[in-house]
């Protein structure tokens, strides 16, 4: 059994971290996931690594600015909707691993925010079960902007640069 005082203080440090999920499993099959993407967000769940359908949910801890809230005036009070999201491009990660900006420790990066890429150039490393992947661009264009710090945790599909195709 997992000790709920041990995932609240996982929570916890998720929430101060840039690292968007976290999942654990032990050698009794237990599993838990947490993760701090809102499409992921749903629960954090517990179930066994075999193959039997069997879950056990709790609920997930959301921000107190994702819950609309009463107001004085009697009325509640919505949350402020996210500014549209521009023509960016997004190169996401393929996989679980670490992130590397870098070919090795102290060199220089690959790409910085500001640097104009091309198709198939290599835009940062992967490390998967000790495996080094590079990853190239999709895209031609500006960096506008990294999505993560090296040497940081990266999951399936996280955002890892945006592109200005017209930059």
């Amino acid at each position: 059994m997992i000790d709920l005082r041990y995932v609240k203080k996982l929570i916890e440090m998720l929430d101060g971290s840039t690292v968007d999920s976290i999942e654990i499993s032990s050698d009794k099959g237990m599993k838990l996931r947490i993760s701090k993407s809102p499409q992921q967000r749903a629960a954090v769940a517990m179930a066994p690594a075999l193959p039997a359908p069997v879950a056990v949910a709790a609920p997930a801890v959301l921000p107190a600015a994702a819950a609309a809230r009463p107001t004085e005036e009697g009325g509640t009070a919505v949350p402020k909707a996210e500014a549209p999201k521009s023509a960016a491009l997004e190169i996401k990660s393929p996989m679980v691993g670490t992130f590397y900006a870098a070919p090795e420790p102290g060199a220089k990066p690959y790409v910085s925010v500001g640097d104009r890429i091309s198709k198939g150039q290599i835009v940062c490393i992967i490390e998967a079960m000790k495996i080094m992947n590079e990853l190239e661009s999709e895209f031609d264009g500006v960096v506008r902007e990294i999505g993560i710090a090296d040497t940081h945790a990266v999951e399936y599909g996280q955002v890892l640069f945006r592109i200005d195709p017209t930059g």
